[in-house]
């Protein structure tokens, strides 16, 4: 029993036998529980000043709404640019950006406008900042270990979230929000430690596309014309934009029909965050990923979080939340390694980040209108949302996809061509 645990440990963790991955994935941990810190802080101050659902909305959408304006063109620029160097530059800007936000609020100025000219700060810094780390981790890995790469990426993902929330939680409660967002800006160190101490003659960089005009349609016509890539891409955008709204949906669940504090909001994000982690580190010792498996995914989602919305009782929640965070992080990955594994390598940053408008970029789309939908017709009601429109994001992609193969059907050379 111990030498098969030890083996499937093996499996489950084998990127990390490379130095080059084994740094940005530690230096990227802390600095992504720091990053989900300051967004659960940011949520935790929005609703004590307004107590609004729309204004929790605004929030997200000014957080991610410059993905959506930028996303593609970020892409573009990803695949043109030397990525390492690239994340060295935003990593730094969003430090800098963090440690800006700290100063606000010790200062005392910490009005709506002041925060939503912040959070769109940061959402331009993550416009570039998404594509170029998501192309990034296949060039740190031999070809083989892309998929678990992938996973274990997004397992450092949720990961983060189940410290960030439980800390930014106690860190408001104790010492106050500031010191929330002063922490997150330090723990950008870390992974710009990382990245300064990467051996760079052992990566595997694509090779860089020359600026010319058009890039970006070029690779909206790829997409269109690779159903195994495009279909998911659509997948992410509907439920993107009504169920991945875990920051507006789950407080104001918390704090309306289950009848709890602000503070239990960030222990039940937590609980929601280990089942990510169970999922990550499962999908994780796959070697490859199929069309099917990310139409089940989008079921289990689905119907996880319409019990989600049936819960009678806090207590009922927990255990719902561990098999949501579970399937909500089963989809993404999957979704994620179709893409960073299907597309053409000298493609692959504009891709990823058509995956990033169609996912962040939703978020400025679907965080006000959930956030509407559970003011006017209760928190269950903006949940139940989410469930539904996963189930039917499934429903499609299964009929769009029966019959073709998991291979990209159009070679990308003829696509370039075009």
């Amino acid at each position: 029993m111990t030498e098969k645990l030890r083996a499937g440990a093996g499996d489950t963790f084998r990127s990390l036998r490379i130095r080059n991955f084994r740094l940005f994935f530690f230096g990227q941990l802390i600095s992504q529980t720091g990053t989900w810190l300051t967004m659960v802080t940011l949520t935790l101050l929005v609703l004590d000043l307004t107590d609004s659902g729309v204004a929790i909305g605004l929030l997200t959408a000014t957080m991610f709404g410059p993905v959506l304006v930028l996303g593609a063109w970020a892409g573009s620029l990803a695949d043109r640019s030397d990525k390492h160097r690239l994340l060295i530059v935003a990593q730094t800007a969003a430090m800098v950006q963090s440690l800006i936000l700290a100063a606000v609020v010790f200062a005392g100025i910490e009005s709506l406008p002041v925060i939503y000219g912040l959070a769109a700060m940061s959402g331009v810094i993550t416009s570039f900042d998404n594509p170029a780390r998501r192309a990034f981790v296949v060039e740190m890995v031999p070809e083989a270990m892309m998929p678990n790469a992938v996973s274990l990426n997004s397992a450092l993902m949720t990961g983060a979230r189940v410290i960030g929330p439980a800390a930014g939680g106690l860190l408001v409660v104790t010492v106050g929000y500031g010191w929330a967002f002063l922490i997150d800006g330090l723990s950008y160190l870390a992974v710009l430690y990382g990245l300064l101490a990467m051996d760079r003659s052992e990566l595997r960089p694509a090779e860089l596309v020359a600026r010319g005009r058009g890039q970006v349609r070029e690779g909206v016509r790829y997409v269109r014309r690779t159903p195994v890539l495009g279909v998911p891409l659509v997948m992410m955008a509907v439920i993107g934009t009504f169920a991945f709204n875990f920051s507006v949906t789950i407080p104001l669940l918390v704090t309306g029909p289950l009848h709890s504090g602000e503070g239990m909001f960030t222990v039940l994000f937590s609980v929601l965050s280990v089942g990510s982690m169970v999922g990550a580190l499962w999908t994780a010792r796959r070697t490859d990923v199929t069309n099917h498996q990310i139409v089940v995914a989008a079921v289990a989602f689905g119907g996880t979080m319409i019990a989600l919305a049936a819960v009678p009782a806090l207590w009922a929640a927990f255990p719902v939340a561990v098999l949501l965070g579970a399937a909500s992080i089963t989809f993404m990955t999957t979704s994620t390694a179709i893409v960073q594994m299907r597309a053409a390598p000298e493609l692959r940053g504009r891709v990823l980040a058509l995956q990033s408008v169609v996912f962040l970029g939703s978020t400025p789309i679907g965080g006000p209108i959930v956030g509407w939908i559970a003011d006017a017709f209760g928190a269950r009601a903006a949940v139940l949302l989410g469930g539904v429109a996963c189930l039917a994001a499934a429903a499609w992609a299964q009929r769009a996809l029966a019959g073709r193969s998991d291979e990209p059907s159009v070679e990308p050379a003829l696509t370039l061509a075009d």
